[in-house]
C-alpha cells in the first residue's frame, strides 16, 4: 500500500527568513511535530521540537539556520519505506513532493492509523526498549534536557523510590520554554486598557537558566499511560492515538520495565515478512560519501565472520560535531547489533560517516572475533571431570 491516501495537504510552514522568535512561538503547541519551512515558496526542509533542543538560538535568527533536511516522499511510495525513513530522520512528519514542488506532508498518526489493525500479529514484548532511561522527581528540567540529547530519546518515565509517578517529553519542556520565553518578553500588563497589548519589556535574562532549574515534578504528566508487554501492539496504538500520546510506560505487576513509543511501532513496519529487523540508520542525512546499502553490507559482512551468530536488529545513529577538517565535519558513529548472542555495541569517530562508521566497525570485528575464539576455547568437561569437580 502507498502512502497517497494519507497525505494531508494542511501543515504549518514558515519562510527561511522568518525570526526564530515566531518559530518558538509555533511550537507553543505541544501537539505540533514539525513545522515545513520554504524559501520563496519552494521546499527547504522542516524543523522539529528536537531543533530547538540543540545550542542557544538569538531570537532575531533565521529559521533557516535551523532546518532540518528530513528524506521527502512521493504519493506512491510505500507504507514500509514511509515508516522507515520516518524512524531514520527521527522525524513524525514527511513532506511529499510532487515533481520539485511541496505537494503535502504524511503525519506518524495517520500512517499508524492505517495500519495498527495489521499489528494484531504482534505483542509489546516484541518492540519495547527495556533499557529504561529514567529521572527523579527532583532532578531538573536541565537534567532531563541534557539526558534528551545524549541519550537521543524524547521520553524520561519520572521514578520516586521504584513507584512510577509521571512522565516528560521532550515536547513537553518544548512546549514550557517556548511559552515561558514569549511571555517574557512581554504581554498585557493589566494596565492598558481592553484591546491593545503591552510592547513588551524585552527578554530578561537568565529566565531560560531560571527555568531549568525547576524540578521535573513540576511539569511531569500524570497519571501515566501504562501498558503490558503481552498486549498487542495493535492495543497499544489504539491507545496511544485515542490518548493523544506518543509513548506507553510497560509494566509488570505495576514496575516499570520499559517503554514503547510510536518510534518503536514504525520501526516494526520496516521487518522482513520472516520477522527479522533491518539495518536502521539513525542520522541518514550524513550518510554522504557512502550509501544506505553500502551500510547493510558493511553490517551482514560483520555478523557474517561468526556463523553461529544471527543479526536480529541493527541500529546505527550517525552524529555531527562542529569541528571540521577541510569541510569534512567530525562524525559520531554508534552502533548497536542485537543479536541472538546479546547485544554488541560500539561507537567510533571520523572525518566523514565513512570514516566513523569504519572506526566503529573495526571495534565490532575484535569483539566478534575475541567472542568466536572465547566459545571455541570452552572445553566441555565430560563425565570423570564432572564427577572429580562434585567430589562424588
Amino acid at each position: 500500500m502507498n502512502i497517497s491516501p494519507l497525505v494531508s495537504r494542511q501543515f504549518r510552514t514558515l519562510d527561511a527568513e522568518t525570526p526564530i522568535s515566531k518559530l518558538t512561538g509555533a511550537f507553543e503547541d505541544p501537539t505540533l511535530k514539525a513545522v515545513v519551512i520554504t524559501d520563496d515558496g519552494d521546499y527547504e526542509g522542516v524543523v522539529t521540537p528536537r531543533q530547538l533542543l540543540g545550542s542557544h538560538r538569538k531570537p532575531a535568527g533565521k529559521v533557516g539556520s535551523l532546518v532540518y533536511a528530513v528524506p521527502t516522499i512521493g504519493e506512491t511510495t510505500d507504507i514500509r519505506e514511509a515508516a522507515r525513513l520516518m524512524v531514520e530522520s527521527q522525524s513524525m512528519v514527511l513532506p511529499v513532493l510532487a515533481g520539485d514542488t511541496l505537494s503535502g506532508v504524511v503525519h506518524a498518526n495517520d500512517l499508524l492509523d492505517t495500519v495498527q489493525e495489521s499489528l494484531s500479529a504482534l505483542d509489546v514484548d516484541d518492540v519495547y526498549t527495556a533499557d529504561l532511561c529514567t529521572v527523579a522527581p527532583r532532578d531538573t528540567l536541565g537534567t532531563a534536557l541534557n539526558l534528551f540529547r545524549e541519550r537521543r530519546i524524547t521520553h524520561l518515565p519520572v521514578l520516586d523510590d521504584d513507584a512510577l509517578v509521571g512522565i516528560i517529553s521532550v515536547a513537553d519542556v518544548v512546549s514550557f520554554i517556548t511559552r515561558s520565553v514569549s511571555k517574557s518578553k512581554g504581554g498585557d500588563t493589566g494596565t492598558v486598557s481592553a484591546g491593545r497589548q503591552h510592547g513588551g519589556f524585552g527578554a530578561r535574562e537568565g529566565d531560560t537558566d531560571r527555568m531549568l532549574d525547576l524540578p521535573v515534578r513540576d511539569l511531569m504528566t500524570e497519571p501515566v499511560d501504562r501498558i503490558t508487554a503481552d498486549a498487542g501492539l495493535d492495543t497499544a496504538v489504539e491507545r496511544m492515538l485515542d490518548v493523544g500520546c506518543s509513548s506507553l510506560v510497560v509494566v509488570d505487576d505495576e514496575a516499570p520495565i520499559g517503554i514503547v513509543t510510536k518510534t518503536d511501532v514504525l520501526r516494526s513496519l520496516t521487518w522482513t515478512p520472516k520477522g527479522h529487523r533491518g539495518v536502521q540508520v539513525v542520522g541518514i542525512g550524513l550518510l554522504e560519501h557512502t550509501s544506505y546499502e553500502a551500510v547493510a553490507a558493511l553490517v551482514d559482512e560483520l555478523v557474517s565472520k561468526d556463523s553461529d551468530l544471527t543479526l536480529l536488529d541493527a541500529t546505527i545513529h550517525l552524529q555531527e560535531h562542529d569541528e571540521k577538517l577541510r569541510g569534512t565535519p567530525l562524525v559520531l558513529a554508534r552502533m548497536r547489533l542485537f543479536t541472538d548472542k546479546g547485544l554488541l555495541t560500539a561507537t567510533g569517530e571520523g572525518y566523514g560517516a565513512r570514516h566513523a562508521l569504519h572506526e566503529a566497525r573495526d571495534v565490532l570485528d575484535r569483539q566478534i572475533r575475541d567472542r568466536k575464539t572465547y566459545a571455541q576455547s570452552k572445553k566441555h568437561p565430560d563425565d570423570a571431570t564432572r564427577t572429580h569437580l562434585r567430589g562424588y
